[in-house]
């Protein structure tokens, strides 16, 4: 879930919509709710359109700001606050999504403002 989080994270740092990404778990004996799941982001993603469409960016706009996150979440500083985090999300022993989320964004704040510059 962490990882899920700085990626949901970074899309919004950069404008990418966060109902681009979405993870979701299903075990190979749900194939019922996998179908669900894969139909639904299916559906949205035809909503929204094609990527930088919702956004109101051009193509040209999306690859630079998708470089942008990837060199943002390769860098060393993002990765070890990352890594930071994540500790503090074990030793507080809180699994909701709000609440990683937050431990997220709070200790990955800075490394990501200077990465994304």
């Amino acid at each position: 879930m962490g990882a899920d989080a700085l990626v949901r994270k970074v899309l919004e740092e950069v404008g990418i919509r966060r109902e681009r990404y979405d993870l979701q778990w299903a075990s190979a004996a749900e194939a019922p709710r996998f179908v669900e799941l894969i139909t639904k982001f299916t559906l949205k993603m035809k909503e929204l359109g094609p990527l930088g469409e919702a956004e109101g960016l051009s193509p040209d706009e999306v690859k630079e700001r998708l470089k942008k996150a990837l060199d943002a979440v390769s860098n060393q500083r993002v990765r070890i606050s990352f890594g930071n985090a994540t500790k503090a999300v074990r030793k507080d022993g809180v699994w909701t999504r709000d609440h990683i989320d937050e431990i997220i964004s709070t200790k990955t704040a800075k490394s990501l403002d200077k990465a994304l510059g």
